[in-house]
């Protein structure tokens, strides 16, 4: 547990610019968040040089911003924290410079940050969630299963193989002309859909607790394109809509089984009941629902997610981090163990 009650955090591990304020690890003074999306839609996906130069163009406003919400000025810190990886080093090195030139600034301590430490501390923003509990923690590089024993001790149980489940989603997005970032477009999209109009495969993988993506990401779009060609010459925009709309829900829904009957595998093996969900694919819908439903029906297991804005990435979730687990300076420091399966 930290000694630092004041944490001002930095974030810029990849296309987001995010300084927040937070108090005791939960209570979250400021947070400001720079997106860069509109840029990187253009290319239909992040490019680092760009992502940097405009990590570069924003920091400064943004740190203001969030000094200003906040009603603080940096001598009342009590240390600065930042992400320092895994992420695209250019962006990284703009929070982690900033970071620590505020630190040398003021005399305050500097407190390095693990990208995935962060999001599993998301969970504990406005919350009163404490370990022992099983984190699925999945986003667009990261689909991984950690039973979080105490705040600095945790253990990776199950990981996935190939793709991350927001790799996967944005691939396929991708593949049906959807706009990027695509997992966003297909969980809205999936609404509309038949989740039973195609028939997906689900991996067996030889870990209990793996997960494996690649193969539903080649026989989604493979089906799609199969689809799409019995589609009439003079197709209408209708047609292709519903067609996306029916992808988009036998994908989630294939995808949303996966790691639900995984976790709860992984949890009842265990003996955890207390789960929680964490990363930029925990903002799905589909998958926050499922998992609330059974909860809701299991009332001896109970579930924590993150608020939405603070699901993908932001600087409150890296202060708390920082509060949580103080002592991580070196992201070549080992954060997680990994634990093997049965």
């Amino acid at each position: 547990m930290s000694p630092y009650h004041r944490i001002l955090a930095l974030e810029s591990s990849c296309d987001d610019t995010a300084v927040a304020i937070v108090e005791d690890g939960r209570t979250i003074r400021a947070s400001v968040i720079h997106s860069q999306t509109s840029l990187h839609a253009q290319f239909g996906g992040v490019v680092p040089e760009a992502a940097a130069r405009e990590h570069i163009a924003a920091i400064n406003n943004t740190l203001q911003e969030a000094l200003d919400m906040a009603g603080c000025s940096l001598y009342e810190m009590d240390a600065f924290a930042a992400t320092l990886g895994p992420g695209l080093v250019g962006s990284l090195l703009v929070g982690a410079n900033t970071g620590k030139t505020l630190s040398l600034i003021t005399g305050k301590p500097f407190l390095g940050v693990h990208h995935l430490y962060a999001h599993v501390a998301s969970n504990y923003l406005d919350s009163d969630l404490e370990p022992p509990f099983l984190c699925l923690l999945v986003s667009g590089g990261h689909t991984q299963l950690i039973a979080v024993e105490e705040y600095a001790t945790m253990r990776v149980v199950g990981e996935s193989l190939d793709d991350a489940v927001g790799e996967a989603y944005d691939k396929v997005a991708r593949f049906m002309s959807l706009p990027y970032p695509g997992g966003p477009v297909m969980d809205r999209l999936s609404q509309e859909g038949n989740p039973k109009a195609f028939s997906l495969p689900k991996a067996q993988t030889s870990g209990a607790y793996d997960f494996s993506f690649s193969g539903l990401k080649t026989a989604a779009s493979r089906s799609f394109e199969k689809a799409r060609e019995l589609l009439p010459p003079n197709r209408s925009a209708e047609a292709l809509r519903t067609l996306q709309a029916d992808m988009a829900a036998s994908f989630q829904r294939t995808v949303v089984d996966t790691l639900f009957e995984k976790t709860l595998r992984c949890a009842k093996d265990l003996n955890i009941k207390t789960l929680s969900i964490a990363g930029g694919v925990s903002a799905n819908q589909g998958l926050r629902q499922r998992f609330q439903d059974f909860v809701n029906e299991n009332p001896d297991y109970c579930l924590y997610v993150p608020n939405l804005k603070y699901c993908t990435d932001n600087a409150a979730m890296v202060a708390a981090s920082a509060y949580f687990n103080p002592y991580t300076t070196d992201i070549r420091q080992e954060v997680f163990s990994r634990s093997p399966q049965p």
